[in-house]
């Protein structure tokens, strides 16, 4: 059977919470865009798509190996934009800072991925926490200035102690994600 996968970092609660909040704000100017509900907050480090369900524990021991020399480290979530422009955007996102660590983290499971047959991603990885995905240009100006108002804040702090291997379902109401794997940073072993 296969699995609509991916490899991510989770938020915690509290950090879901006061983005929620702030998502709450920016979908007051009833722009057409398609906002991550809070619960499905992560930085996702790879898409793997369709995975044949026996892939799961090879790929979960693998990112063990390939990742057990990270420490874990902190990242700063902190200022807000579009991809591509405030033109004519179609994502919403929060920026992070102290990347690098997650650039080199990703590079790293890239590389592992290949093994299972996956391909490297073709555009650069660009450190990221998606918030929304517009849908049409309806009310978008009325939802950037909002957005401005952002650009600079400082949101949180996050520890990265960890990545997921995860699901999607795709469901009416939206994705709902699942975790199948929890792999900890610094080659401590987890419970799975």
């Amino acid at each position: 059977m296969n699995l609509r996968c991916f490899i991510a970092v989770e938020m915690p609660e509290s950090i879901k919470k006061s983005i929620g909040d702030i998502i709450e704000v920016l979908g007051k100017a009833e722009a057409d865009v398609k906002w991550v509900s809070a619960e499905n907050l992560h930085i996702t480090l790879k898409f793997l798509g369709q995975t044949d369900e026996s892939l799961i524990s090879p790929i979960k021991d693998s990112l063990h190996k390939k990742i057990a020399h990270y420490n874990p480290s902190y990242i700063k979530i902190s200022g807000a934009g579009c991809f591509p422009d405030t033109k004519r955007p179609r994502v919403i996102w929060f920026g992070l800072n102290g990347s690098e660590f997650l650039i080199n983290l990703q590079r790293d499971i890239e590389h592992a991925m290949t093994q299972f047959g996956f391909g490297k991603e073709k555009r650069d990885f660009s450190p990221h926490l998606t918030i929304g995905r517009v849908k049409s240009q309806k009310r978008i100006p009325a939802m950037i200035k909002i957005l401005d108002e952002f650009r600079s804040h400082d949101f949180a702090c996050v520890e990265i102690n960890s990545i997921k291997l995860m699901k999607s379902e795709l469901k009416p109401a939206g994705a709902e994600y699942y975790d199948l794997a929890e792999i900890p940073l610094g080659g401590r072993n987890d419970d799975g």
